[in-house]
Order: structure tokens, then sequence, then C-alpha cells
């Protein structure tokens, strides 16, 4: 049997090789992707999820990358208004801080150099009698308030394959690349399945290495090349708390050695926390959040608000791993910056390899491989930053229409059940629907309106395999499953995979 033969192999299913796997796509190129776990299985869905969150208000990023990130929350805002949502930031002032001029001039930059078509501007708060002021200590009195972007930072990237498959991409999850050499102007890949060992191989004219955090380790010891990436490795860490106030802003505080922690609403009932960011040495797989870190957080968020907070009120945490160049600066770390490096001469089959990026510049950055690609590749023109991605295609601000429509369709549906479906598919939650006459015809809810309905959609149209994928990345719903609930998802899950194997066989 011949062997496929691509234009472009992806190796990695984070933001970034989703990204590039849509865009290269929808421009007519032949694409296969391989992850050797879940998609956004890594620090693509550990973010803060705000858009601009990750570059620490410019701190340490070349001003070209640091406007761009600002200026893809339009865009992001246009194509995925049921996965993104402008959010209002808070920086509280205490009697410490930098004078009023210093902040007003920065916020001033802000807002000149970012996209504005929907995020408001600046403005200076008096948080006494103010709802954002309420949770706060009496020593901070005012206050900015700046605009921002929230995003659903696994969605994004599910969204990504999602359409990247629509335009004809091969996606394929579990799938390691064991080995991948150039040979004959192409490169010849090795790839097995992480649940089987089955192997076998493709060919592709170029090569995307998007592995993320193991980017370095896949160079040193996959890829049979020159190329070699200089990284070093910043752990974030957040937390996830029972709800500290009742208002849907958010803040970012900053801490007594000059970096910041955000402090945002999350999934209705709960506050998320973070980062906490430290170099990191060692397998990224087996990083996980050290009680340093969570006493960071705690104290960093117990200088502002009134009411101390205990471990007690900590639901959740979690950490993720990502590469910064390493010429970049020491010190205080970011995970926001990116680098594109191109290994390829005239003649030759081209390696891109990804270092960095996020939810922020993931766009550009596929629009950026892209063109150091045309010289080896027809390469057309680009093309996402005008068209919605899948479940997009409505105003922004128009979910609560959406919510309504969904509603009167299925008059079965409670608020909170359309509202999730919504905020999660957008467009497409009819898709999980149709047909459905009453609550019974979703099959057995599994807890909190997750239904066999829309699980099933999960394995069939987003690579769901398991339950973690479903409670952590393609929801969050793994803050409110209880262990028996968990189980039982994993047993049907497990059950309806063996169904389909054998119905194929």
């Amino acid at each position: 049997m011949p062997i496929p033969v691509y234009d472009i192999a992806i190796v990695g299913g984070g933001i970034s090789g989703c990204g590039v796997a849509r865009d290269a796509a929808g421009r007519g190129l032949t694409v296969h992707l391989c992850e050797k776990g879940d998609l956004s299985g890594a620090a693509s869905s550990a973010s803060t999820k705000l858009v601009h969150g990750e570059f620490r208000h410019g701190r340490h990023v070349p001003f070209g990358k640091y406007r761009e990130a600002l200026e893809e929350r339009d865009i992001l805002l246009a194509a995925a208004p049921h996965l993104a949502r402008p959010v209002r930031v808070v920086m509280p002032k205490g009697r410490s801080s930098a004078p009023g001029f210093l902040s007003s001039a920065k916020y001033f930059a802000y807002d000149s150099l970012g996209g504005r078509k929907y995020l408001a501007k600046t403005r200076r708060i008096d948080l006494h009698g103010n709802q954002a002021g309420r949770p706060l200590k009496r020593g901070f009195g005012s206050g900015f308030e700046f605009s921002d972007c929230w995003v659903d930072d696994a969605r994004l990237v599910l969204a990504n394959a999602v359409d990247a498959k629509a335009h004809g991409a091969h996606i394929h999850t579990r799938t390691r690349c064991v080995a991948a050499r150039r040979a004959d102007s192409y490169w010849r890949l090795l790839l097995e399945s992480t649940e089987t060992g089955e192997r076998q191989q493709i060919a592709a004219r170029a090569l995307v290495n998007a592995t993320g955090a193991w980017v370095a380790d896949v160079l040193e010891n996959s890829i049979q090349g020159d190329a070699r990436a200089f990284v070093r490795q910043v752990k974030t860490t957040h937390i996830v708390t029972r709800r500290l106030y009742h208002h849907d802003g958010s803040y970012v505080l900053r801490a007594g050695d000059g970096r910041v922690v955000f402090v945002v609403p999350f999934e209705q009932d709960f506050t998320l926390i973070g980062a906490a960011s430290t170099e990191y040495h060692g397998d990224p797989g087996g990083s996980v959040p050290n009680e340093e870190d969570i006493d960071y957080l705690c104290n960093v968020v117990g200088r502002y608000f009134r009411e101390p907070l205990e471990r007690a009120a900590i639901r959740f945490v979690y950490s993720g791993v990502s590469p910064v160049s390493d010429d970049q600066p020491r010190g205080r770390v970011s995970s926001g910056d990116y680098t594109l490096d191109l290994d390829g001469s005239e003649g030759s089959s081209p390696l891109v390899s990804i270092i960095g990026g996020s939810a922020a510049t993931y766009r550009r950055i596929a629009e950026k491989t892209l063109a150091g690609l045309s010289p080896f590749l027809r390469v057309g023109e680009p093309w996402t930053s005008h068209v919605p991605l899948p479940g997009g295609g409505f105003a922004v601000g128009g979910s609560g229409d959406l919510v309504r429509a969904l509603r009167a369709a299925y008059p079965f549906l409670s608020e909170l059940h359309a509202e999730r479906l919504v905020n999660s598919y957008g467009t497409r939650a009819a898709t999980i629907l149709t047909g459905a006459r009453r609550p019974e015809d979703l099959g057995h809810n599994f807890g909190y309106d997750l239904t066999e309905a829309e699980v099933a959609y999960l394995m069939a149209e987003e690579w769901a395999v398991t339950a973690g994928d479903v409670l952590w990345r393609r929801s969050w719903l793994g803050l409110r499953f209880s262990d028996d609930q968990r189980d039982v998802l994993d047993a049907w899950m497990s059950d309806r995979r063996g169904q389909a194997t054998v119905a194929s066989t």
C-alpha cells in the first residue's frame, strides 16, 4: 500500500498546531495533524482564560507582538462570540502604588494599541461605593478599570480542529510521532497509536513541530535533522476556588515581586486565580502544582481582599508548562511570547518549530508559519481574520438571543442548560438536540444536564475518548461531578467505543 502524502504534517494538537491546521486546510493544502494525547491536553487548556492576560501588560514582550495580541481580541470576539466575551478588569491602587500619571499613560497606550471595536476604554474608578471595591480592603480606594477578552481556551483549540477537519484536514489524537526524517524532498513520519501500538507511515512536503513544551525534546529525539530549539520551560499554576464575590468583573493584582495575578469569575459558582509563573525543569507531562505556588496565589489575594483566602476554599488546582525561547530575558517569566524557527533550504523539505504562543497570538502564528512555507508550497491568501469559527457567525453579545431561540425550539431546556450549550457550541448547539421533544429523548443524564446525546456528539465530532476529555477540556463539568458520576460516564463511553469497534469490523 502506498504511503499517503500530505502538503503539511503537524505534530502537536494544542492551539498553535490546530491553528496552523485550520489555516492551511482552508487554503487548499492537504494536512495531517497528530497529537500524542488529547487535543488541548497540555498548556493550551491551562491558561488564565484572558486573551491578553498572558502578556502581563507587555513586560518583556516585543512591541510588535504585544500590539498583535491586543488587536487579535476583536478578531477573536467576532469569530467566536460563543467562546469569547469582553470583560472588565480592575487594577486596585493602594497608597504605595505608582503615581497616577504613570498608570494613566500606560493605559492610554494600552487603549491606543489594541482593537477597539467591541472593548470599552479604560477609566479611573473610585472603589468606595463601587461594587468592585466591596471585596477589597479599605486601603484600596481607587484604581483603573480596563477591557480584556475572556476565552474558553480548550474549546478554542477544538473549534480550530473542527474547522480544519471540515476543510479536509486529517486529525489523529492519541497518535505519537515516533520518528521523522528527510528523504527525497519529503518528510517521512513514523506514527504510533498510544492506545493500540499500531504503527503507520506518512509523507509530507513540510513539517511543523507544534509540540509546545516538548518542542526541544521532539527535535532532539524524534526529528532527524539539524534544527535545535534552545528553550526554557515556564510552569504556570492556577487555583479554582469557591466564588469570592458576586459581580462579573475581574481583578489584576500586583504582587510584591512585581508580577501580577488575575482573579476571574469562573463557571458561575467559582473564581479562577492565576498565575504563579516559575522556571521549570523536567518532563512537562510530570508537572504538578506545588504548595509554594498555591501559597503565593493565596497570599497575593490576601493582600487585597478583605477575607483571607483559606485552603478550604480551593476546589481545583492546575498547572501547565510552556516553552520560552532561551534568548528571552530571565527573571520575571511570561509564556505569552513566541518564536518561529524555519529550517529549510531550496530543494529540501522545510521544518517549522513553534516556540511559545497562546490564544492571543495563535492565528498570527499560523499566518506567519504559512508565509514561511510559501517558498516551498503553493500557499494561498490569508483568510482566517474574517471567517467565523464553527459555532460562531452571530453578533458579538448575541448569545442571549441564541439561548432564547434554543429554548423556544426546545422548551424542555432549562435556562442554565441552554446557556451552557450555547456557550460551548454556539449555533451548533441545536445539532445535539435534533429530533428531541422531551428530556428523555436526549438519553441518560450523567449529571448537570450532560446527556448521552451530547457525549455521543463529542465522541463523534470532537475526538472525545474518556470522561476526562469531556469533563476537563470539552467542558469544566469536572468541577461539579462526583467520582461516581465520572466513573459512570467513563464506563458508558468505553462501552460505546467498544460497540463502534465491533460495528466497524
